[in-house]
């Protein structure tokens, strides 16, 4: 119930910090924040020159994705059949297989990787915080909380429920709520495997949804919601998402509104699991030391036995009307320092230009060679500066920022961010900038696969913003962006007129303060 995908040191991150301290041990139920292609801000702490080591492995990782790019071309044709009958092959792509549960439309990926005698076991329902409406409000991560309270053949009066199990077994565990999704994973030894499948299956259509349970996770919830309002910034982030986005439900923070999180009746929770929580709203990935047809074999097992959702899964048809003008919030409140954050919407995470964008944001903000870095916290001017893009199923947010440092003004602050976009607007960005971001794209990218958790965690946010083979593809589109693209991303989207920036000004504690 941690965070999923590379935030540690994004602004995003660090303003949802309060958030994300979760309970204590090893379940940390937490609404996690959007999944980012961000890079790591410039800060005077981490903004170091590219390393030789990162240099090597940066290029090992290239000739890997070269390699990939022609197994995925030579792979992307389906196979005969699949293995194990009552599964329809639907495609591999780069050493990934998926498969279709035909009784009832589960879909399954299967991630072969027999470095350790470990695998990786994740579902992944397409439901987040974007399916939900005022009134029910933070009801996914409420249920997230609720789906560790026990279902029917797995809880803790019989000993056998999923914390009792994986503890015995050495598993280690999480879940995490996000805008596009809702994710529950385990990373066991192979040979603990159905175990766990027969826990994570049951709970799909047969959890327990006590009124007494949903009492004692509320005060839980509320209490990462207060903490989320002590932070200043946080609050700031949550007020321009709630003023760029006017119509898609990206409007609502993901934990919810505390009066939705205090009287959500448990009524309105099973409504909400019963209409979200089927085989075909959701993926199984599975990474590791695996057999492909005892794999499939226990995933037919124990989630074959469920029919496809007795009505379709309700689809999101709203769209975000256009923006005519420059929207502005001010947050003012007890703090240290203050922040400026300017934020666009940009297209989906599955739109063409998303690479495009990340190589902008790496220019603008990694190292200390980063454009911010040299006018910002070079000057004086902040502590840290950073760009990104927060990849949604639907319109998605970029976000240029500051923290401020002492003596500075927000308003010299805002001007030098907008100025540093202006000159990419108007010069555009030079080809040894873009060949550098690049390398440093490719050696963290190597660095975020390593292992299976953090293969299915990957793999997870691209399930969530529509298409799982952007976990093989965007990486080499990423080598394919030219200094002419970042100009023309830049000028297309970073528009004034289209922005929302939002300022936080510190100001004394009073009795009343938050």
């Amino acid at each position: 119930m941690n965070a999923g995908r590379e935030l540690v040191g994004r602004f995003i991150a660090a303003v949802l910090g309060a958030a994300l301290a979760g309970s204590a041990g090893v379940l940390q139920a937490v609404a996690a924040p959007a999944p980012s292609k961000a890079p790591v801000p410039a800060t005077p702490e981490t903004a170091t020159p590219a390393l030789a080591t990162a240099a090597v492995t940066a290029a090992a990782a290239t000739a890997a994705i070269a390699a990939a790019t022609a197994a995925a071309a030579a792979s992307v044709s389906p196979l005969p059949a699949a293995p194990v009958t009552g599964f329809s092959h639907v495609r591999s792509l780069s050493g990934i297989d998926e498969y279709k549960l035909d009784s009832n439309g589960l879909t399954v990926l299967l991630v072969p990787d027999h470095s350790a005698p470990v695998l990786t076991f994740q579902v992944t329902y397409e439901v987040g915080s974007r399916n939900e409406v005022t009134g029910v409000t933070g009801a996914t991560h409420i249920l997230e909380h609720l789906m560790f309270k026990g279902s029917e053949g797995f809880n803790d009066p019989k000993g056998n429920s999923v914390k009792q199990y994986l503890e015995r077994v050495g598993g280690q565990f999480n879940a995490s709520t996000s805008f596009d999704r809702t994710h529950y994973f385990a990373t066991i030894g192979r040979e603990s495997l159905e175990g766990y499948v027969a826990i994570e299956s049951d709970r799909m259509r047969h959890l327990w949804l006590h009124e007494s349970d949903r009492q004692a996770e509320m005060t839980v919830v509320r209490n990462e919601f207060e903490r989320g309002k002590n932070d200043p910034n946080n609050v700031l982030l949550e007020e321009v998402m709630a003023a760029a986005y006017v119509a898609l439900p990206y409007h609502h923070p993901t934990i919810g509104w505390k009066s939705d999180i205090e009287h959500v009746p448990i009524g309105k929770l099973r409504d909400f699991y019963d209409t979200f929580y089927w085989p075909n709203n959701a993926t199984v990935t599975v990474a590791g030391d695996l057999d492909p047809v005892a794999t499939l074999s226990l995933i037919k097992k124990y989630y074959g036995v469920y029919a496809h959702s007795p009505a379709p899964i309700p689809a999101i048809y709203t769209e975000e009307p256009a923006q005519t003008g420059e929207r502005r919030v001010i947050i003012k409140r007890p703090g240290e320092l203050g922040t400026v954050i300017i934020a666009h919407k940009v297209p989906n995470g599955r739109d063409a230009d998303q690479p495009a964008l990340d190589v902008l944001d790496a220019i603008l903000s990694s190292g200390k060679n980063a454009r911010l870095y040299r006018a910002l916290v070079d000057q004086g001017l902040a502590l840290n500066a950073g760009a990104g893009t927060d990849l949604f199923h639907d319109l998605s947010l970029h976000t240029v920022y500051a923290m401020l440092a002492p003596g500075a003004a927000h308003a010299q602050v805002e001007k030098a961010l907008l100025g540093e976009i202006a000159k990419i607007k108007s010069d555009g960005v030079t080809a040894a900038e873009v060949e550098r971001v690049k390398q440093q794209y490719i050696a963290a990218d190597a660095y975020k696969r390593d292992g299976t958790a953090a293969i299915a965690s990957e793999i997870n946010e691209w399930i969530a913003v529509g298409d799982w083979t952007l976990y093989v593809t965007f990486p080499q589109k990423v080598r394919l962006v030219t200094p002419a693209d970042v100009q023309r991303v830049a000028r297309q989207y970073l528009k004034e007129d289209q922005s929302t920036t939002g300022w936080f000004i510190p100001v004394p504690p009073t009795e009343n303060s938050p």
